[in-house]
C-alpha cells in the first residue's frame, strides 16, 4: 500500500458528504442523503442511501436524480418520501417535487406536480397525507390559481424585482417575489392539495422555511407552527407558535410574547405537550435558546434557565416522552444532549466532535438514535446508538481516507482580552517535526457567534492548509459561541477590539514556541473573520503579519446596511448609522484605511447578500489607491461560500499562492 499523502484539494472534493439522516419508526434503519462531486463536471450529485442500524450493509436507494434530498420515512416504515428535481415520464421538474420510493428499493414515483415547488415536508400520522411548505401567492385561491400564477410569472418578460417588503432577500437570493411560505396538505391518493393558511394572513418564517418550523400532533388533528405575528415581517422580529385544528381550521396561539422568540415546536409522543426553543430576545438579541414546554391554555414553561448552553433546533422526544434530545455547542464541540423536561436535568447523550444531524426512533424502552457527526480528523460519519452501545453504520470515506495523512489537531488555552481564558485549536502538518521552524497561519472564523473546533470543514479545511507546512491556528475569540453567554455578548457595541486582543495574544503564544518561525506569520478570515483581518490591517502594525486573506469580509459598515441581515447589525453595533454615526464608524475597518499597509488578498462573490460584494471591492480599491499590494478574486456565480468544485480549487490555489508570494522562504507553485 502506498505511503499516505497529505490532504489536498482534489482529494477533499472526492469525499462523500453525508446529510439529512432520518430513522425508520422502528429504529431498524436510517436513510440519508449522500453527495458526491465531480471536479471534471464541476458539480455534485446527491443520492439516497439506506443504512441498517444492525449488521446489514448499507444500500443505495436512488440513482436517477441529481439532487435527491430530505428523506423521511412513512409512519409504518414501508416507504420513504424525498424531494427531488428530476426528468421522469417526459416531464422535467422546474421546482423540487415530492417523490416516494419503497424502503426495500425500486423506482421512485413522483407524487406532486405543484408549480411553486416544495421546500420541505412531514408525513401525517395516517400515512395517507403529507404536510408541506411552499412559497405561494397569498391572495390566490386554490391550487389551480397557484398553478396559473406560477405559469404566468415564469413566462413574464420583465426582469425587475419589485417589492415593498422589509424582508425580501436571504443569503444569496431574493425571496420569491409576491409570495410567502405557507403550509399545505397533500392527499396522496387523489393528489389534491389544500392550503392551510389560505385567507388567514399567516405565513411561516421567511428565512429557510422548513420542517423545523412546524410539527404534527400524534393523532393527526393539529399542526403547531412558527410564525411572525408582526404585520411588518422582519428577520429580527420575535416569532410565535400557534396551532391549527385541521378539521375546523381554527388557529390558537400557544406562545406569543413580544420579548420572546419561540421556535422548533415538537409534540410529545402522547400529544399532551409541545417542546420548543425559546429565547428572551427582548432582554438581549444574543440570549441563548432555552428548552420550553407548551400546554394549551397555559403559559410557556422554560426548562434549564441556567444551562450554560444554547439549545438548537430541531428537537426530538425519546419514544416514551421521558426526555428531549437536541444539539448544542460547548467549548469547540457540538454534542447531542438529553434533557429531562420535568427536573431540568441535563446530560450528554453523545459526545462531539460536531453533531450535524440526528433522529430518534424505536418504541418506548427500545430507543435508537442515529447521529451524523464529524470531527477534526474525519468528515461526517453516521452512528446508531442503542442501549448505550454506539455502532458506526456506514464507511463512505474510509477507503479514500486510508490513503491520506492528517496532522494532529490539538486544543490549547491562553489568557486573552479581559484576562479571560481563550481556547485555540491547532492543526499541525502531517509528520510534524517540533525541532524545525514552521510558518504560522491564523484562520479566523466568522459569525461572530460561531466557533471553530473539533469539526471537519470544506470551506477552510485546516488539513489542506497545514499540508503546505503551516501550523494552522484557529482562535475562539470573544464573541464565539459555546463558551457562555457573557463571553458571546462581550463584543456587542465594540466589535473588533476584544477579538483582536485575543488573536494577538494567540500570536504571542504561538511565537513563544520553539517551532514557530517568527518572520513567517499570516492571517486569514472569512465573513466576520474577514471583517477582523480588515480591522487588524488598520490596527496591528505592518510587519506583524506578512500578508492577509480577506474572504467575504465586512469593510464598510454603511455599505453593509445593504445586507440581508440589516435588521440585526445595528443590534450588534449598539447604534444606527443615522443616529450615532461616530459609533458605527468606530466599528468599521474603512475608518482606519489610512493605517492599512499589509498586503491583502481580497475574495468575494457577486451573489453574497450576507456581506454584499461592494465591501470586498471597496477594500481592494482602497488598498490599490494606497499602493498596498493587493489581489482580487471575484466570483460572479458564488455567494457567501464557494460551492462549485473548480471555483473551490481556484480559491485554495489563489489562497496558498498568495501566502507563498509573501513568504520569504517560499515561491508560489502556480498552475
Amino acid at each position: 500500500m502506498p505511503k499516505p499523502s497529505p490532504l489536498d484539494i482534489e482529494t477533499l472534493w472526492q469525499l462523500d458528504r453525508v446529510a439529512s439522516v432520518a430513522i425508520a419508526p422502528d429504529g431498524s434503519a436510517a436513510a440519508c442523503a449522500v453527495t458526491a462531486y465531480s471536479m471534471e463536471d464541476n458539480k455534485g450529485a446527491t443520492s439516497l442511501w439506506l443504512l441498517p442500524t444492525a449488521s446489514r450493509a448499507p444500500k443505495r436507494l436512488t440513482r436517477c436524480g441529481e439532487k435527491d434530498a430530505k428523506p423521511a420515512w412513512s409512519p409504518k416504515g414501508g416507504r420513504i418520501a424525498f424531494l427531488a428535481r428530476r426528468e421522469q415520464e417526459g416531464a422535467k421538474d422546474g421546482e423540487a417535487q415530492l417523490y416516494l420510493i419503497d424502503a426495500a428499493g425500486g423506482e421512485a414515483e413522483r407524487v406532486t406536480r405543484f408549480g411553486p415547488g416544495i421546500e420541505d415536508f412531514k408525513w401525517m400520522p395516517d400515512g395517507r397525507r403529507i404536510a408541506f411548505v411552499s412559497w405561494v401567492w397569498p391572495d390566490a385561491k386554490g391550487g389551480r390559481e397557484q398553478e396559473r400564477r406560477h405559469k404566468a410569472f415564469g413566462e413574464r418578460k420583465e426582469s425587475a424585482y419589485v417589492t415593498a417588503e422589509a424582508h425580501y432577500r436571504y443569503f444569496d437570493r431574493n425571496l420569491p417575489m409576491g409570495r410567502v411560505p405557507h403550509l399545505l396538505l397533500l392527499d396522496l391518493a387523489s393528489g389534491r392539495i389544500a392550503d392551510l393558511f389560505e385567507g388567514t394572513g399567516l405565513e411561516l418564517p421567511r428565512m429557510d422555511p422548513g420542517a423545523v418550523h412546524f410539527d404534527i400532533s400524534p393523532d393527526g388533528r393539529r399542526i403547531a407552527f412558527v410564525h411572525d405575528p408582526s404585520p411588518r415581517k422582519l428577520a429580527a422580529n420575535p416569532t410565535a407558535i400557534a396551532e391549527i385544528d385541521l378539521a375546523t381550521r381554527r388557529v390558537t396561539t400557544l406562545a406569543a410574547d413580544g420579548a420572546w422568540s419561540f421556535e422548533a415546536p415538537r409534540y410529545e409522543p402522547d400529544g399532551s405537550r409541545i417542546a420548543c426553543v425559546a429565547a428572551n430576545v427582548g432582554r438581549r438579541h444574543t440570549m441563548f435558546g432555552r428548552l420550553a414546554m407548551l400546554r394549551r391554555g397555559e403559559k410557556p414553561r422554560v426548562v434549564g434557565d441556567r444551562w450554560p448552553i444554547d439549545v438548537e433546533g430541531p428537537l426530538r422526544w425519546s419514544p416514551g416522552g421521558e426526555s428531549v434530545l437536541f444539539a448544542a455547542q460547548e467549548k469547540g464541540r457540538c454534542h447531542l444532549w438529553r434533557a429531562d423536561p420535568e427536573s431540568g436535568r441535563l446530560s450528554v447523550a453523545l459526545q462531539g466532535g460536531w453533531v450535524q444531524g440526528f433522529d430518534v426512533g424505536g418504541a418506548p424502552g427500545g430507543e435508537t438514535i442515529v447521529v451524523a457527526a464529524d470531527g477534526a480528523s474525519h468528515p461526517v460519519q453516521v452512528h446508531a446508538v442503542r442501549a448505550g452501545a454506539v455502532r458506526r453504520i456506514e464507511r463512505f470515506n474510509d477507503r479514500l481516507l486510508a490513503r491520506v495523512a492528517l496532522g494532529e489537531t490539538r486544543e490549547v488555552t491562553f489568557r486573552g482580552a479581559l484576562g479571560d481564558e481563550v481556547a485555540m485549536f491547532l492543526t499541525f502538518p502531517p509528520r510534524f517535526d517540533p525541532r524545525r521552524k514552521h510558518p504560522v497561519l491564523q484562520v479566523i472564523h466568522g459569525g461572530p457567534y460561531a466557533a471553530v473546533g473539533d469539526t471537519f470543514g470544506y470551506r477552510w479545511n485546516t488539513h489542506v492548509l497545514a499540508a503546505r507546512g503551516y501550523v494552522v491556528a484557529a482562535v475562539n475569540y470573544h464573541g464565539s459561541s459555546g463558551y457562555g453567554f457573557a463571553f458571546r455578548d462581550s463584543i456587542m457595541g465594540r466589535q473588533g477590539r476584544l477579538e483582536t486582543e485575543d488573536i494577538e495574544a494567540a500570536t504571542d503564544w504561538l511565537l513563544a514556541k520553539p517551532w514557530a518561525y517568527r518572520g513567517r506569520v499570516f492571517a486569514a478570515g472569512g465573513s466576520y473573520g474577514g471583517f477582523l483581518v480588515a480591522w487588524m490591517n488598520g490596527h496591528v502594525p505592518a510587519g506583524r503579519y506578512r500578508a492577509y486573506v480577506c474572504h467575504a469580509g465586512v469593510f464598510d459598515r454603511l455599505l453593509t446596511f445593504s445586507a440581508d441581515s440589516y435588521t440585526h447589525r445595528p443590534k450588534d453595533l449598539h447604534a444606527l448609522y443615522w443616529e450615532n454615526p461616530a459609533k458605527v464608524r468606530a466599528q468599521s475597518p474603512s475608518s482606519f484605511a489610512h493605517r492599512m499597509a499589509t498586503p491583502t488578498l481580497v475574495i468575494h462573490g457577486n451573489n453574497d447578500y450576507r456581506v454584499p460584494d461592494a465591501n470586498g471591492l471597496a477594500y481592494y480599491n482602497t488598498l490599490q489607491s494606497r499602493g498596498v499590494p493587493a489581489r482580487l478574486v471575484w466570483f460572479p456565480d458564488e455567494n457567501h461560500w464557494v460551492l462549485k468544485p473548480r471555483n473551490s480549487r481556484l480559491w485554495y490555489r489563489e489562497f496558498l499562492d498568495w501566502l507563498a508570494a509573501h513568504d520569504p522562504a517560499r515561491r508560489p507553485r502556480g498552475g
